[in-house]
């Protein structure tokens, strides 16, 4: 019976042994996980009615046990809580003494929002809210997560679109007038504009009158101001309000923006 109950505190004392020396090495190893995520590196591009910002990320495994199951996720939401994004990366394995460098994609899909949400986005600069988190197993059995988060500023597209005083309109034809149309606005984006405007005059009868489409380039961070000529029938009568529509494929379709002009 002693050399029993011997034996058993022996593996008593050899399994909390194993414990504490598992556990001391889990702690080390843990501190020696090499995380960057290199921001100033990120790319953007634009397909399909997604943008995609791409952000390079390396982690390093200085450890003595494998990382399975890496998850990074990034939710992003508008200033008044409305979700913007959902992107998540996952890279299954990272074996002890190793390194991996992959990318993390963060999607936004402007042509899947709301049209009201689209249209605070593309009229108005406002600031994202940004949630990372990063999720691992360790040894295969020891979940971990940390998590963040930050702010990041977006630059609408069509930001201060205006139409000015239109001139008295001339006459062009026997049956059409020229109305002069002083249209502006400011790329605050990230990203070039490039397709076409269209614009359709309604009279205060809500008649359309007249219209025009005309092509437009407006590289990020910069204005644009042109006097675009609409072809108005004669005799009708006046001007209530432009109805815009915008074809900037792949990027967004958007229409109409209705702007007064009586």
């Amino acid at each position: 019976m002693k050399q029993a109950i011997r034996a058993l505190g022996l593996a008593i004392y050899i399994f909390w042994l194993v414990v504490i020396v598992f556990a001391v090495t889990i702690v080390y190893s843990a501190t020696q996980l090499g995380v960057k995520l290199d921001t100033e590196n990120s790319r953007t591009s634009t397909s399909g009615g997604t943008m995609v910002v791409s952000v390079p990320f390396s982690m390093e495994n200085k450890g003595f046990y494998d990382i399975s199951d890496l998850n990074i996720t990034t939710i992003i939401h508008e200033s008044n809580g409305v979700l913007v994004s959902n992107s998540s990366t996952v890279v299954s394995l990272i074996s002890s003494g190793s390194k991996v460098d992959e990318t993390h994609k963060i999607s936004i899909s402007l042509d899947k929002m709301s049209p009201a949400s689209l249209s605070r986005l593309l009229f108005n600069d406002t600031n994202f809210d940004i949630d990372w988190s990063l999720a691992l197993s360790y040894a295969r059995v020891i979940p971990l997560k940390i998590s963040t988060n930050s702010k990041m500023e977006w630059g609408a597209p069509l930001y201060n679109l205006d139409i000015g005083d239109i001139p008295t309109p001339q006459d062009y034809n026997i049956s059409h007038v020229q109305a002069i149309l002083p249209i502006s606005f400011e790329n605050h984006s990230f990203f070039t504009l490039n397709g076409n405007m269209r614009i359709e005059i309604i009279n205060t009868l809500n008649q359309r009158v007249g219209g025009s489409t005309t092509h437009v380039t407006v590289p990020s961070e910069s204005s644009y101001s042109n006097r675009l000529p609409v072809y108005v029938t004669k005799g009708s009568g006046n001007f209530k309000e432009a109805r815009l529509y915008f074809d900037f494929t792949p990027i967004f379709s958007y229409g109409p923006k209705v702007i007064s002009i009586g």
